[in-house]
């Protein structure tokens, strides 16, 4: 090669990595600003067109502004009971609370339980407090505990979402920590490089904060919706991602660079050439996956969909400019002091067993497999999804959990959190006593002038009126869940009523049926997305049928397994109703990904050996790249456990497990099974089905 063309290979290469390092640079401290614009205010998150967020909208009508409501509950410090005192004494600590910075309107009177051992009061407060909920709560908290005697707890959304404010508090620094380091550690011990690490691990790290920055501009904008959850999945996946990317790539180029004897311009250019096929394929299969969360009528999986999409096109992006950039400078330096080899690498003495096992006996292993899935596969109906109670929402013990616990004790389980009904103002005599009638409803009241449920002159905006009706079951429950649908039932009938039925239990019934019905849509779509870019890239339609079935068999089984370990071992009823559509869109496309990576490597061999052979050496040539890929993408998604809320507990663990059971046994062992005994034909209609 000319003087002129190796600066020119080498200036190139060094304008790219200077760039990114302007951008990682730059941008790099927007993972840390994502905060600045994310809400955790549960309320953003409902269905659009649920009959909960209706009422939501109708109660604007009553110059009622939206509140955050933060229930105050006091017990004699003894154990003992609680007079006419004590209860004079906290209504007057509720009545000083009014026109504090945060309360809206008046606070309700205290009232007593019917065991007069407790004392009940709720603070209405603004729901776009953000980071100053928690000086608030502590003022409320500070003003209730001037009644002697007495030992004050703090329940409710508010004291719930102040709860979630800790829970999510450090998530930039904390939960990108665990995950760089335990990537970091993995990719050591595998590769046995140091400088490779480094890079793959600072790539990653660069594709994190241009994603940032980009969501950062957009929900800033209002254009996509961001809360914490959200903001610790984009960590993770794109922190995963960049990572597998990274290391098919260093793998090609290594494998490259030895059968070009050091060549790395060329050994670049073939593993480039080689591998961006693959990549992007493997890119968009999870882009459009996170994309068909658009079709949700939930607004925080609309809200993933996009960020996450987002995360991917930065990640790949990285993956294909700055990492070729850096191992075109460094050469064979970038895997020291792993040695090169000079001849293609004919892979690990394990792989070459395995590949030589599923040559040999191709329907004893996939048959085998497939029982051992289906296995596990049954137990999947078992795993209950209907959301968790309160007391399940964190992990670890939650003031607010303790708080609505005792608040349970000595009131009506719905007390504090009412269901909300909105009627005609005509009808609100009938729908209240039909309200009274269903069963597992405790009282109803309709809101007076004063702001308040009670006796009295009927608070009446446009024609119409609201009533809060008590359940006897705790709001969070299934119970309570059932008594709204069966309120919804006996008051819609109620003759020009003209109804709606919300409040938070409402919400949570309306959350629940909305995930139900995501589910069924999202589903197919996203098979079908996978199923077009597999038959694409393999130019077959039977085999991209068979990997599609297989990656959905694999998280069948993955929810069985879950279903056990959630009741069994970690002590969960359920999961949220989110869950198992989030579980499914991360599982199924990262799932394809390795299926992409080992199919197209096989194609690659096919067109050359045949499709046995091409089997068998694709399997070796992979194997240890896409297991140590899959060990690296399960320990990131584990790393959501450091968060202690149960939802992120549960799709870690989903992710984290049914990752690791793709790789080692539906990639590694069923696919290639099912590829060798059917042969040729598994490429129908495809030219390599003919020969």
């Amino acid at each position: 090669m000319s003087r002129p063309l190796r600066w020119a290979g080498r200036l190139l290469p060094l304008l790219v990595v200077v760039a990114w390092l302007a951008i990682g640079g730059g941008l790099g401290p927007y993972a840390g600003k994502l905060g600045e614009v994310s809400t955790n205010d549960q309320a953003a998150f409902l269905p659009r067109s649920a009959e909960s967020t209706q009422v939501i909208a109708a109660q604007k009508a009553f110059r009622q502004e939206e509140s955050l409501p933060a229930v105050i509950i006091w017990t004699a410090a003894d154990g003992g009971g609680l007079g006419p005192g004590e209860q004079a004494e906290a209504t007057q600590a509720l009545a000083g609370l009014k026109g504090k910075p945060g309360v809206l309107a008046t606070p309700s009177p205290a009232i007593a339980s019917d065991d007069r051992e407790a004392l009940q009061g709720v603070v209405q407060l603004r729901p776009d407090l953000g980071e100053e909920l928690p000086t608030t709560l502590e003022a409320v908290e500070k003003a209730a505990a001037a009644v002697p005697g007495t030992t004050v707890q703090l329940a409710g959304p508010a004291a719930t979402q102040a709860d979630l404010a800790d829970a999510f508090a450090g998530i930039d620094g904390l939960l990108l920590g665990v995950a760089l380091v335990t990537v970091l550690l993995i990719l050591l011990l595998v590769y046995r490089s140091l400088l490779l690490p480094l890079v793959i691990i600072i790539g990653a790290v660069f594709s994190l904060g241009l994603a940032c920055a980009v969501v950062y501009v957009l929900a800033d904008h209002d254009i996509v919706r961001v809360d914490g959850q959200v903001q610790g999945i984009l960590s993770i996946l794109v922190i995963g991602a960049a990572t597998d990317y990274a290391l098919l790539l260093a793998a090609r180029f290594r494998e490259e660079l030895g059968a070009r004897e050091g060549d790395r311009v060329a050994a670049m250019r073939a593993a480039i050439r080689q591998s961006v096929g693959p990549v992007t394929a493997s890119a968009a299969t999870v882009a459009l996956g996170l994309l068909a969360l658009l079709f949700s009528d939930l607004t925080n999986n609309r809200a993933l969909g996009p960020v996450g999409a987002i995360g991917i096109v930065c990640a790949v992006l990285s993956a294909l400019t700055f990492l070729p950039a850096v191992l075109l400078l460094f050469g064979r330096a970038a895997y020291w002091p792993a040695k090169v080899k000079p001849t293609r690498d004919d892979g690990h003495p394990v792989w070459r067993r395995v590949a030589d096992v599923v040559d040999r006996a191709p329907r004893k292993v996939w048959a085998a497999t497939l029982a051992g899935l289906l296995a596990c596969a049954v137990f999947w109906p078992t795993l209950e999804s209907k959301g968790v109670p309160l007391d399940e929402i964190f992990v670890n013990d939650a003031p607010s959990v303790a708080a609505q616990a005792t608040l349970g004790q000595h009131f009506p389980g719905g007390a504090g959190n009412p269901a909300v009904v909105i009627a005609d103002a005509a009808s609100a005599a009938g729908v209240r006593s039909a309200a009274e009638t269903v069963r597992g409803v405790d009282s109803a009241d309709v809101v007076t002038v004063s702001g308040r449920p009670g006796t009295g002159e009927a608070l009446v905006a446009d024609g119409r009126v609201r009533i809060d009706v008590t359940l006897a079951d705790a709001a969070d429950s299934d119970a309570a869940k059932d008594t709204v649908a069966r309120l919804r039932t006996a008051l819609h009938k109620v003759p020009d009523a003209d109804v709606l039925v919300g409040g938070y239990t409402a919400q949570q019934y309306d959350t629940q049926r909305t995930a139900e019905r995501d589910r069924n849509l999202i589903v197919p779509v996203v098979l079908a997305i996978i199923l077009v870019i597999l038959v694409g890239l393999l130019r077959s339609l039977l085999l991209p049928v068979l990997l599609v079935a297989t990656v959905a068999l694999n998280f069948a089984a993955t929810l069985g397994v879950s279903a056990l370990v959630f009741e069994n071992v970690f002590g969960f009823s359920g999961t949220d109703s989110s869950v198992p559509l989030y579980g499914f869109v991360f599982l199924v496309a990262l799932g394809v990904d390795y299926n992409i990576f080992l199919m197209s490597r096989v194609r690659e061999e096919a067109l050359r050996h045949g499709t046995r052979e091409g089997v068998r050496r694709g399997l070796v040539a992979t194997g240890g790249v896409i297991t140590s890929a899959g060990v690296v993408l399960a320990a990131t998604f584990a790393a959501l456990g450091v968060i202690p809320l149960a939802f992120l507990a549960q799709i870690a663990f989903i992710v984290a497990f049914g990752v690791l059971l793709d790789t080692l046994v539906v990639r590694s062992l069923l696919v290639p099974a099912l590829v060798r005994d059917i042969g040729r034909t598994a490429w129908w209609p495809g030219a390599l089905s003919r020969g």
